[in-house]
């Protein structure tokens, strides 16, 4: 990029070609096309100040060449432009606002191909507080989410800042006026500023920064919440700046393409917008050729691979000529971005060209063919030593140089023993680059190795040797000497080395008599150069002893132990530690004590305890703890003494510890209780302390209702009190024994505060225009309930109504629209204000959707089926009844009944049997349901369609004619089927009775 005219500019140099040594000339192609040779020296392409720089704009290569050929520059862009400047502007008029209305403040800057960074400021420079009400966007605009009368200002100030330019661009100030509210300010669910909609796509190149901004505006000023859909946000990888206005993502990859969502909310609701942000790439290397030797006839394999969304297009030059524009070669060949030169020739020796471009960009890499012959050289410095340790792995370096590139040979050659080595064996690996593994290294590998290498020009050779290394030999010949009681000197030998020097021997030692230490433990290290060291020990105990050696390997065995050693026995020379006393009865004392073990002793016990007005002294015996003194009173101090003693004598005088006798129930109350309250359900308490004498004991605690005071205070915060309660408070001391008398109870109150939410809410429609909403108290009302406060909106619009409710649990909102669904808030009221809301969401429901209507047509869909399995098993099963054949030995009709009566079978009611088809005719139409009314809105009774089974055919006349088992007998074929048509079955059901 390019600002304004000046002398000279200079647009590219050669430097980029730094290594290619001997250049023979440059030359520059813009758009393609050879640029004018004149205006470059030296590489340097420059421009002078009496021509119009907008003629170099363009895409710029550079093209330097040598004896071995010609490289390519990179594309350089050159963007041409004059330095921005301010058009005319008209002053503004003077906006006016009403207070807690959202605005926006536009900077407009002139463009320019390099975005200008924006300040917005005061007429006296100062930058205009930002904060989360407050922001700019990425094109530079000012938002306010909501407005407040100190908004209101005539100095708003946009100041675009060229840094190419080096120019600050100011435009015309911007007035602006807020006025209060005369009416009371409704609050605003969130809206978007930027962006606009609910949905935005971008697109990001990789490695570039992504900036999402999600500018609310509302009342109160909505919190902004970000998160990404298909995985969590990386705290690593993400940025929240401006307040969370702006999601900034910095060297952007393939990761991070996906769905991003921002949610602003406040007290009265949000809105969601989202983010699809796809991620593609400009080419980058994956694989780039190097430059190399070759020597004639061998084969070389370019292997250039790069990536990028989309997949680019790989294209190989010689000499910056494309390959397909090239005479034919049969010795090359470009397969999957690899060039291929087989036998190649000194006439191969050139610069090659591999480049990758696709709609992003375009990336070029030049690789140096040199065909020439060299004689070999090794480049591993010679007589190189290599440790390792045994069981592990050594490698062996032998980098070569040479054109053919030579191949090592490593013969074993070692100068004390002759070894021959066999390079095919299983423990032995040779690699391309030259090198030597060795595995399972074992100290035989240890010698002189020789790398050679040879060509038809030449041979050269060069050694190395392996040290192998171990953990070092067990020390040896444990000796010792000047024995005593307390001490003795123990001495070793040292072990071998292992090609690892010694660094510091480790003495452990066991002790026999003592059970807890009858193991190895470490007893301390000593440096490398010592070999003997004076052991302290102690009496009465027999010893054995033993040494490690440690080298930078590890550990070695340890040595055989050593004889034991046994010191004779002695008085002690330490007491017993941690007396303590733990006394339960009230007029005696437990002493306790840690037991020796180190020593045999027979400890005594000796006390002592000063009193005001007496002295009683106990002096006793004993082998182990506990000892217990009787009629010592009542937590009377006393100083204790243990001391150690066995057969030779007593140990040194012991340390006096001071204990207490048994403690009792404290004797006094605390008095002068009293709450200041600090908040509504904070208090103070206060008491006055009692006497120390009257405790009885240590003073533990003091109890207050379930809340414990540790220690003698005389004050204590209680918060988490209840709102609108009643509460009686004592106090108590405290002490091991329990609980001693309480204070006088203090009755205080908490005011009322703000209830809980309500207990449920729930609604249903009994119609499509109509909600019921039903809810219950605060299971927390905190206070006096005055009532409950509805808000409602539609979750398309911002405007929430309210409205007070009386302390009613129930309210029916009419007129709403049945295609919308509606966002209902209820709070519960009291004196000290309104409580948690509890939310819920709905839809007025249709009356073909209400729950009662439903389970009526399941019913009557259910029903309907069960009559009909009934038929049909009545049917089926009607010629088996015994009755039947007494119905075809009949030979007398059916016969006259009285309306009303049911005709039910008998045995004096029988058809003859020339009379059958008479009784068929009569029975095959006592199931029709048209027969047994006058019209299809015949009522149904329990019995449903089984009327006809039991009752008579009522006829014109009003007699019944009665057959023997109706609709079920097999004998009535042709029978209609009952009607279940949905109309007659609901007008079944539904008609008057």
């Amino acid at each position: 990029m390019i600002f304004g005219i000046k002398e000279k500019f200079i647009i590219l140099t050669h430097t980029m070609f730094s290594g290619y040594s001997k250049v023979n000339g440059f030359r520059w192609v813009k758009d393609g096309k050879e640029f004018r040779r004149e205006l470059f020296e030296s590489g340097t392409l420059t421009a002078e100040v009496k021509e119009e720089l907008r003629s170099y704009q363009g895409s710029y290569r550079c093209y330097v060449a040598n004896e071995l050929g010609t490289a390519v520059s990179d594309l350089a862009h050159l963007i041409t432009e004059p330095i921005p400047t301010l058009a005319k502007e008209k002053r503004q008029k003077t906006r006016s606002f009403e207070e807690g209305e959202s605005a926006v403040l536009y900077c407009n800057p002139p463009k320019s191909s390099v975005t200008p960074k924006i300040h917005w400021m005061d007429i006296q420079l100062r930058h205009i507080p930002l904060n989360e009400r407050v922001t700019t966007s990425l094109d530079g605009n000012l938002y306010f989410a909501n407005l407040i009368v100190n908004d209101s200002r005539e100095d708003y100030t946009c100041n675009a800042h060229y840094i190419s330019a080096s120019v600050i661009l100011p435009k015309e100030r911007i007035s602006i006026s807020v006025t209060p509210s005369n009416s009371v300010v409704k609050n605003r669910r969130p809206q978007l500023q930027k962006p606009a909609g609910s949905h935005s796509s971008y697109l990001v190149l990789r490695g570039q920064t992504l900036t999402l901004e999600c500018i609310p505006e509302g009342l109160p000023t909505p919190e902004v919440q970000w998160e990404r859909m298909d995985s969590p946000l990386s705290p690593e990888r993400v940025r929240m700046l401006k307040y969370k206005r702006w999601l900034q993502i910095e060297s952007v990859s393939e990761a991070d393409d996906g769905e991003y969502t921002c949610t602003a909310q406040n007290s009265q609701g949000s809105v969601k917008h989202h983010y699809s942000v796809t991620v593609e790439a400009a080419p980058y290397w994956t694989r780039r050729p190097e430059d190399h030797l070759y020597a004639p006839g061998e084969t070389v394999r370019l292997d250039c691979q790069a990536e990028g969304i989309p997949t680019p297009n790989i294209t190989w030059s010689i000499n910056g000529v494309p390959i397909a524009g090239t005479d034919s070669d049969s010795r090359r060949h470009v397969s999957s971005g690899t060039l291929i030169l087989t036998d190649v020739q000194y006439s191969d020796t050139a610069v090659y060209q591999c480049e990758a471009t696709n709609k992003h960009g375009n990336i070029l890499v030049n690789t140096r063919v040199h065909v020439v012959e060299l004689p070999p050289q090794i480049l591993t410095a010679d007589g190189l030593v290599y440790k390792a340790t045994e069981g592990q792995t050594a490698l062996l370096q032998c980098h070569t140089f040479g054109s053919p590139q030579p191949k090592p040979n490593f013969p074993a050659v070692d100068l004390l023993v002759f070894i021959v080595w066999d390079l095919n064996g299983c423990r032995y690996s040779e690699y391309t680059d030259g090198s030597l593994k060795i595995t399972d290294v074992q100290m035989e590998d240890s010698g002189i190795y020789s790398c050679e290498i040879s060509t038809k020009l030449d041979s050269v050779s060069a050694t190395g040797s392996i040290t192998v290394q171990d953990k070092p030999g067990s020390p040896h010949s444990l000796g010792l000497s000047e024995k005593k009681d307390r001490s003795v000197t123990l001495s070793w030998m040292p072990g071998a080395e292992n090609n690892s020097p010694v660094s510091e021997y480790v003495i452990e030692r066991k002790e026999e008599q003592n059970p807890e230490k009858g193991r190895w433990e470490e007893y301390r290290r000593v440096p490398q150069d010592i070999r003997h060291l004076e052991i302290h020990l102690q009496p009465y105990s027999t010893y054995h002893f033993r040494v490690r050696a440690v080298n930078g390997i590890g550990m070695s065995e340890p040595s055989p132990p050593s004889d034991s050693y046994s010191t004779p026995a002695a008085k002690p020379d330490m007491n017993p530690e941690n007396v303590t006393t733990v006394s339960t009865d009230s007029n005696s004392m437990v002493i306790t004590w840690q037991v020796i073990n180190d020593l045999q002793s027979c400890p005594i016990l000796q006390t002592s305890a000063q009193l005001q007005s007496y002295t009683l002294e106990v002096e006793s015996s004993a082998s182990n703890p506990p000892f217990i003194v009787n009629g010592t009173g009542t937590f009377i101090p006393f100083e204790i003494k243990v001391q150690a003693v066995n057969e030779l004598g007593v140990g040194p005088e012991p340390d006096a510890e001071i204990g207490y006798s048994g403690e009792d129930l404290p004797l006094e109350a605390p008095s002068e209780v009293a709450v200041t309250e600090l908040n509504k359900t904070t208090v103070l308490v206060r008491w006055s302390p009692v006497s120390m004498e009257s405790v009885r004991g240590h003073l533990l605690d003091l109890h207050k209702s379930l809340i414990v005071v540790h220690g003698n205070k005389v004050e204590m915060v209680v918060s988490d009190l209840q709102f609108y309660s009643n509460y009686t408070l004592t106090v108590a001391p405290f002490n091991s024994k329990g609980e001693g008398p309480h204070s006088k109870a203090y009755h205080f109150s908490t005011p009322e505060g703000a209830p809980g939410p309500v207990s449920f809410l729930t609604f249903e429609s009994p119609s499509e225009t109509e909600m019921t909403l039903r809810w219950g108290a605060p299971n927390k009302p905190n206070g006096v309930l005055t009532g409950y406060l509805l808000q409602y909106y539609e979750r398309s619009e911002q405007l929430m109504e309210s409205i007070n409710l009386p302390l009613d649990t129930e309210f029916t909102l009419k007129g709403l629209n049945p295609q919308i669904q509606y966002h209902f808030m209820l709070r519960a009221l009291t004196a000290a204000g309104d409580g948690e809301p509890i939310e819920i969401e709905g839809l007025p429901s249709s009356f073909a959707t209400q729950g009662w209507f439903i389970g009526l047509i399941s019913a009557m869909v259910l029903l309907l089926l069960v009559m009909l399995i009934l038929c049909y098993i009545k049917k089926s099963k009607g010629g088996k009844y015994s009755v039947k054949e007494n119905e075809e030995d009949q030979v007398n009709g059916a016969h006259t009944k009285k309306d009303g009566e049911f005709g039910e079978y008998n045995d004096n009611e029988k058809c003859s049997t020339n009379q059958q088809s008479v009784c068929e005719s009569k029975s095959s139409s006592n199931d029709s349901l048209a027969d047994y009314g006058d019209s299809v809105d015949i009522q149904f009774n329990e019995d449903g369609s089984f009327i006809g089974q039991y009752s008579g055919r009522r006829d014109p006349n009003g007699h019944a004619t009665h057959g023997s088992s109706g609709a079920t007998s097999p004998v009535n074929p042709n029978m209609p089927p009952p009607s279940i048509s949905f109309p007659t079955s609901v007008t079944g059901f539904l008609g008057p009775n």
